[in-house]
C-alpha cells in the first residue's frame, strides 16, 4: 500500500488505500466526524459549498456490527470494540477525582454516536438564565426561543421517536418526526408505585427508527445500544457523513489534525495541519474552519496551536479554552423484586420523570429521574458464562435473571472554572503531542443534588417493595462522559470564546461546533442540543460565505 494507505486491522475498522492529500479550493474544513461536524458538513455540502472532513480515528464498517455484539456479550471480553486506548488516546486525569477519559470515547467517524445510548431531550426553559433566575452559574447569551426552531430542525434530523406527554417539558411548535416507543413491562412497575407517591412519569424522546424510514427499519430489540446497535436503527453520525459525502464533501480518516495555522494578523486561520497514517504532514486550507472534536479535543487542539500572537493556546485571549468542563453525574439505586420484571428487553430507556429537574433555590443543581430497561444480567449473560447445561442451565437462568429493577438520574453539575481541560507536557501521544490533562472535581451543590435523587429512588423501589442491593451516590458516583463547557458561548470577548453565532472571538473565520459550547449544562444528555447548535452554526457560515 501506498504511505497513506492503512493496514488491515481486526478492530472492525475498514482498511482502505485512500489519497489523504489535501485539496484544493475548499470552503470549509471541518475537523471532527461525530454528530456536530457530520450534521456541519452535510448542511453545507447540500448549500453547494466545497467541504472537506479530516477525523482522526478510522472509518468502522457497518457489516461488522453484529460480530461486536456478539464479542461484546461473550464473558471476559474487555478488548475495546471500538479501538479506543493506547498511545493515540493517552490521557492524564490529575483533578480530586479520578476521570476515566478513555471509557466512553469513540474516535472515528461517527464519533461517539457510534455507541451512546440514544435519548435527546431539549433543555428547559431556565437551564438557558440560571444567573437571572437564581443567581447561580451563568445565562446563555441565548435563550430557549432562539434556540426552539433549531430543536425542532434537529430532531427531524436525527428522526426522533417521541410524545408530547412530558407536563414539564419546554413549549414545542409540534410533535416529533416518529411517534414514541411503548412503555416497557418494568415501566408499567414503576408506574403504579410512582402513582401512589405523586410522582409524574412520562415517556422518552429517542433517537432510534419505532417505525422504518428512507435512511433505516424500525427497532428490532437487540438490546445492545451501548455499546453497538446492529441493526443500525438507532442514530449515528454515519448518517450525515454519507449525506455530506453524497453531496461532494471530501471525508479523510485516520488524519489527526496537529494544529491549525493562521495568518501574520492572527485575524483568520489558514490552514490544519494534520498527519497521515505514515506521519506524513499537510496543511489543508480553506475559506471557513470548523472544529468539532468534542468537548475534549476541541480545546486540546486549540491549546496545542499556540503562537506568537496567542501564546496561550488559539482563540484563547479571554483565557477560557478548557476552562468550565462539566459533566452530568449519575446517581442510581437498584435490587430484587420477587417477580418478574423483564429486564433486559430493552437497552434504552422509555420513561423518566422531569418532576425534579427545576431548582427550587440555589440548594441544589438539576435532576432527571430515569427508569432503567437493563437491570442485571442479560440471559446470554447467564447462558455464556454457566457451567450447567440443559434443563440445568435453562432453570439457572430463570433463577438469576428477570427479577432485577433499577433506576438512575443524571444531575447537573454546574460550571467552575477550576474543572478544565488542559495540556500534561509530562506525557505525549503517538505524535509528540502533550495529552489532554482532565482536572475535575465534585461540588457540595451537586452532591446534595446526587443525594436527593437517591432519596426519590429509595423511596419508589421500597414502595415497590425492592429488595436494595445497590446504591451509587455521592460517593461513588461517575460520570456520565458528556463533555461540555470548554468553548463557552458568550458575548463578552474576555468572558467567552464564541459569539452566539458559535464563531470564535479572536478568529473571524473559526467556528466551534459541539458541546464545548454549552454555558451550562443542565441535567439532559446533550446531543439534541449538540445538533441544534450545529444547524445554527452552519446556517452562521452559510450566511458568511
Amino acid at each position: 500500500m501506498s504511505g497513506n494507505g492503512d493496514s488491515v486491522g481486526d478492530d472492525g475498522a475498514v482498511a482502505r488505500d485512500v489519497d489523504r492529500s489535501p485539496s484544493e479550493r475548499v470552503d470549509v474544513c471541518i475537523v471532527g466526524a461525530g454528530p456536530a461536524g457530520g450534521i456541519v458538513a452535510a448542511q453545507l455540502a447540500a448549500a453547494g459549498y466545497e467541504v472537506v472532513v479530516l477525523d482522526a480515528g478510522p472509518r468502522f464498517d457497518p457489516g461488522e456490527r453484529a460480530q461486536q455484539m456478539e464479542d461484546t456479550l461473550r464473558p471476559g471480553s474487555n478488548e475495546p470494540i471500538w479501538d479506543m486506548g493506547g498511545e493515540r488516546d493517552a490521557y492524564s486525569a490529575s483533578g480530586d477525582r479520578h476521570y476515566p477519559l478513555n471509557a466512553a470515547r469513540v474516535k472515528g467517524i461517527g464519533g461517539s454516536t457510534l455507541h451512546w445510548q440514544g435519548m435527546v431531550m431539549r433543555l428547559h426553559e431556565q437551564d438557558f438564565e440560571l444567573d437571572s433566575a437564581l443567581g447561580v452559574a451563568d445565562d446563555w447569551p441565548i435563550d430557549y426561543d432562539d434556540l426552539r426552531p433549531y430543536y425542532a430542525a434537529a430532531e427531524e434530523e436525527l428522526s426522533v421517536a417521541g410524545a408530547s406527554d412530558n407536563p414539564f417539558a419546554p413549549p414545542r411548535e409540534e410533535p416529533h418526526p416518529l411517534p414514541a416507543f411503548p412503555p416497557s413491562y418494568s415501566d408499567s412497575l414503576f408506574a403504579e408505585a410512582c402513582e401512589s407517591l405523586g410522582i409524574t412519569t412520562h415517556s422518552v424522546p429517542n433517537a432510534r427508527n419505532s417505525e422504518a424510514t428512507a435512511e433505516a427499519g424500525a427497532c428490532v430489540g437487540y438490546g445492545t445500544c451501548k455499546p453497538v446497535c446492529p441493526s443500525g436503527a438507532k442514530y449515528d453520525a454515519t448518517r450525515h457523513i454519507d449525506r455530506a459525502e453524497a453531496a461532494g464533501a471530501r471525508v479523510l480518516d485516520r488524519v489527526p489534525v496537529q494544529r491549525l495555522e493562521h495568518d501574520d494578523a492572527g485575524d483568520r486561520v489558514t490552514a490544519a495541519v494534520y498527519a497521515t497514517p505514515d506521519g506524513t504532514e499537510h496543511r489543508q486550507e480553506a475559506r471557513e474552519f470548523v472544529v468539532a472534536a468534542g468537548g475534549v479535543e476541541t480545546p486540546r487542539l486549540l491549546l496545542l496551536s499556540e503562537s506568537e500572537q496567542y501564546p496561550d493556546g488559539l482563540a484563547n485571549s479571554s483565557g477560557a479554552v478548557g476552562r468550565y468542563f462539566m459533566d452530568h453525574l449519575f446517581a442510581g439505586m437498584g435490587g430484587t423484586l420477587d417477580e418478574p420484571t423483564r429486564q433486559k428487553h430493552v437497552g434504552f430507556n422509555t420513561t423518566e420523570s422531569h418532576q425534579f429537574y427545576d431548582r427550587p433555590d440555589g440548594s441544589r443543581t438539576a435532576i432527571k429521574l430515569e427508569f432503567l430497561n437493563y437491570a442485571g444480567p442479560a440471559p446470554a449473560d447467564v447462558a455464556l458464562g454457566a457451567d450447567s447445561f440443559g434443563d440445568a442451565l435453562l432453570e439457572e437462568i430463570r433463577d438469576v435473571y428477570g427479577t432485577h429493577i433499577a433506576m438512575g438520574a443524571l444531575v447537573e453539575q454546574y460550571p467552575r472554572k477550576e474543572n478544565r481541560i488542559r495540556l500534561d507536557p509530562t506525557r505525549t501521544d503517538d505524535h509528540g503531542n502533550p495529552v489532554p490533562d482532565v482536572v475535575w472535581s465534585l461540588d457540595d451543590r451537586t452532591r446534595r443534588a446526587i443525594e436527593r435523587a437517591n432519596e426519590i429512588q429509595r423511596s419508589v423501589l421500597e414502595e415497590l417493595g425492592v429488595d436494595v442491593g445497590w446504591t451509587v451516590g455521592p460517593d461513588n458516583t461517575g460520570p456520565a462522559f458528556h463533555h461540555m463547557g470548554t468553548t463557552r458561548m458568550g458575548t463578552d470577548p474576555d468572558e467567552s470564546v464564541v459569539s452566539p453565532e458559535l464563531r470564535t472571538h479572536d478568529l473571524e473565520n473559526l467556528s466551534i461546533a459541539g458541546s464545548s459550547t454549552f454555558v451550562t449544562g443542565g441535567a439532559m444528555n446533550p446531543t439534541l442540543t449538540i445538533a441544534a447548535l450545529s444547524i445554527k452554526a452552519a446556517t452562521h457560515i452559510e450566511e458568511r460565505l
